[in-house]
Formats: structure tokens, sequence, C-alpha cells
């Protein structure tokens, strides 16, 4: 005899949290490198509101630290990526995009995907806080759930109950920390509320892309 109606979940959207080995250490090595990087180039301007961002060539410039921390991204992706059509070898090697971005007291970065790349990561070199778990110090990562606006325009106030028996809210919100790793498909709209702490937050940004193997059947 049937149980009623059972929920059945559809369309995973994958957020991976990781937390980098010996962070502390290698927090230093990264800001020492990223700060002398933006005294000796202006930057670019291409999501963030106020603040600095590097050039996507941060692999060239960022030294053994930086290397290590894509690695550590790219095992990631290993991990939660599979090649349906694959057998044995993967067809597939990763490509890697990264860049820094310092952001002052006010800085954000307006909502966007990126095109092309596969899967996007956050890394905190310092989240800015100093220790303090003021909320009002904003800064935080959003991701935006694509799906939302349509179901949202005429009746604002109702959720979709997720497999966990929760409403599902239109984004997710995440504080960072230094030291730890937010990585989502490139896809999902994202951006970062404003900072309001005294200091400066540093983070860095990784694009993978998917480059078909030379020679993979």
């Amino acid at each position: 005899m049937s149980a009623g109606p059972q929920r059945v979940g559809l369309f995973d959207t994958p957020v991976i949290v990781d937390e980098m080995p010996q962070g502390d250490a290698l927090n230093r090595e990264l800001k020492a490198t990223i700060l002398d990087r933006r005294a000796a180039s202006p930057g670019v301007r291409l999501s963030n509101i106020g603040g600095w961002q590097s050039d996507t060539q941060m692999l060239d410039w960022g030294g053994e630290a930086a290397r290590r921390l894509v690695d550590r991204i790219i095992a990631a992706a290993d991990r939660f990526t599979l090649d349906v059509k694959a057998s044995g070898e993967p067809r597939h090697d990763w490509r890697a995009e990264m860049w820094a971005n310092v952001s002052p007291p006010h800085a954000s970065n307006q909502l966007h995907t990126h095109p092309g790349a596969y899967w996007s990561a956050v890394y905190y070199v310092d989240d800015g806080y100093g220790g303090s778990a003021d909320p009002a110090l904003g800064g935080e990562l959003v991701l935006h759930d694509p799906r939302m606006p349509m179901i949202m325009m005429t009746m604002p106030n109702l959720r979709l109950l997720g497999a966990d028996g929760k409403p599902n809210e239109p984004q997710l919100v995440m504080r960072p920390v230094s030291g730890r790793i937010v990585m989502f498909p490139a896809w999902l709209s994202h951006g970062v509320m404003p900072y309001e702490g005294a200091g400066e937050r540093i983070s860095i940004a990784v694009n993978l892309l998917a480059v078909p193997r030379a020679g993979a059947a």
C-alpha cells in the first residue's frame, strides 16, 4: 500500500567546502605575494566594486603556495566530477585560471557567473574579521538558486521543501573563513556582499576549464 506522496531529489547543485592544510602558513605566504603584486600592478576591474583585482595569471606569479592551492582544488574536482563515457583514463585535463582580490571597507562583487569554466572556487587568505563573529562586518559569499526568480514572482513567501524537510531559500549566504575553500559549478550565479570591516580582506578565485586530452577516445 502506498505511504502517500514521496519526495525525490532532482538536479542537485553541489557546493564543496574544504579547509586548506597548514592554512595559516600558506596564507602568510600568499598574502605577502598578493600585496607585492598589488603594489606593482593597477589590476583590472571586472566583477569587483571597489578594491583591487589581479589579472588571471596568478599561477605564473603566485609561487609554490598558489600551485599547492590549485592542486588541492583540482583534486576536489577529480573527486566530484565523472566522465560517464570514459573507460579507464580520463579524457580531459583541468586548465586553471587564478586571480587575487583585495577588498577594503565597502568593497563588494556584483552578481556574475564564469562562462566557459566548469568549476569555480574561492579561497580566503584573510577573511578580514580579525576573529570577530559580528555579522555586521559583511563580506559574505552569496550563491543564487537560478530557478528561484521564476517561482517567486507571484507568491514571494512560498518555498519548496527540500529533501531535508527544510524550505529551499533563493540564495545561500556563506560567511568567509580564512583558510577555507568554497567550490561550485561555474554556471552558478554568485556575488559578494559589501565588506564593512576596518581592514582589508584577501581572497583568491580559481576557474577550472575542462580541456579535452590529446589522443583520448
